[in-house]
């Protein structure tokens, strides 16, 4: 039986409305020529998320628990309902290219033992996210890595085969982009839902493997990830992590007493190690002067006038033109506007200037926010433009 739709698009929210309103605008954008649905299932948000979707996008199929079930259960509600060829297990704190969802499917139909496809991810700074690809953390591979063990095992943690703009097979791929053939999620029986947050996608990862499929990291399309929107990095995230660790070697790895030990011993170290760095984290206060905008909305253009000193340029494509302009004019912050710049373009100019000390944040297009981040440790910035 013929699919309805090419695409399905699961995203599970939780409290992240501006996030989310802009990723569902990068998968608008990024839809073209090609049947996509959008399922979001809604873990009990109380920042106005669900009334955003009802009166911004009607057409979306949206679930709205009344409890926070967790990622693994979310996930499967939504794709219980997927009428998509592929699922595509998307986090809300993500931007799409507009060529993404195109060349995922084309890449995909290539590869008839296709299991998972996962893609180059960047955060809000502009930096590879090197979860992106990753392999079995197995017994070993973790032990050298909790203990700082340098070994051939220790690259294997993130798939050192592959260099980040390489495209390859790899067993790990990390929930934030997951693309699956609906049938293969069915067939592993979707997310273990007794992870309620991480380790869920290296299990369905691992499960995928075990079936005979193989997995995917895709470098020729890159997606923003902010990673510290969807779960709020805090201890409970630790402990959840921390949780998620041991459940995933209770269930595929057999261990003897003392390995059993030691590794209990080293996840208990990595998280105390891990809880010491969150508390002592304290995110560089970037104060924004001036600015450099990509755009030509006169509301924007008021906005930073009255907030900033703005440094108005068209649209540069020279980078060389870009990083003398950073320099010449002390610029401290980018402002992209989506109504202007592609999805495609933003991300490309986040990786290239990434290295400038600049902080990127993008306005996207028909909102009356501007969205930020400095770091993958910290949650990102949202910041309103008065209307008036």
């Amino acid at each position: 039986m013929k699919s309805l739709f090419d695409l399905s698009v699961v995203i599970v929210n939780y409290n992240v409305q501006y996030f989310l309103e802009q990723c569902i605008l990068s998968i608008q954008a990024a839809s073209n020529n090609l049947k996509v649905e959008v399922i979001v299932v809604d873990n009990n948000s109380t920042d106005g998320s669900c009334k955003m979707l009802q009166e911004k996008f009607p057409e979306i199929q949206f679930i709205q628990n009344n409890i926070n079930t967790g990622f693994s259960k979310a996930n499967n509600q939504g794709v219980a309902l997927a009428k998509g060829e592929y699922v595509l297990v998307l986090n809300p704190d993500t931007i799409v290219a507009e060529d993404t969802f195109t060349k995922i499917l084309d890449f995909a139909k290539t590869k008839p033992n296709l299991g998972i496809l996962g893609v180059k991810l960047i955060d809000g700074a502009g930096n590879f996210l090197p979860e992106s690809k990753r392999g079995i953390p197995t017994p070993q591979v973790s032990f050298n890595k909790l203990f700082g063990i340098s070994s051939k095992q220790t690259g294997k943690y993130y798939a050192a085969h592959l260099e980040e703009n390489e495209t390859g097979v790899v067993e790990i791929l990390v929930g934030a982009f997951m693309l699956i053939k609906s049938a293969t999620y069915k067939e592993v029986h979707g997310f273990d839902e007794d992870y309620f947050m991480y380790g869920e996608d290296i299990d369905l990862s691992f499960k995928v493997l075990k079936k005979g499929y193989q997995n995917y990291y895709f470098a020729e399309t890159q997606v923003i990830h902010y990673k510290g929107e969807s779960t709020k990095k805090d201890v409970k995230y630790l402990k959840y992590f921390h949780g998620a660790m041991k459940i995933f070697y209770r269930k595929h790895f057999k261990l003897n007493r003392v390995y059993d030990f030691l590794m209990s011993f080293g996840i208990e170290f990595w998280f105390l190690m891990k809880y010491f760095k969150f508390i002592q984290f304290k995110e560089n206060e970037h104060p924004v002067f001036n600015v450099l905008y990509f755009g030509k909305e006169e509301q924007i253009v008021n906005y930073l006038n009255k907030n900033y000193l703005l440094i108005n340029e068209s649209l540069l494509n020279d980078y060389d033109q870009i990083k003398n302009s950073i320099k010449n004019n002390n610029i401290d912050t980018i402002v992209f506007d989506n109504a202007t710049i592609s999805n495609k373009k933003i991300i490309e100019h986040f990786e290239v200037l990434k290295n400038e000390r600049v902080s990127f944040k993008i306005h996207p297009r028909k909102t009356n926010f501007l969205i930020g981040s400095t770091s993958s440790l910290k949650r990102g910035q949202v910041e309103l433009i008065n209307q008036s």
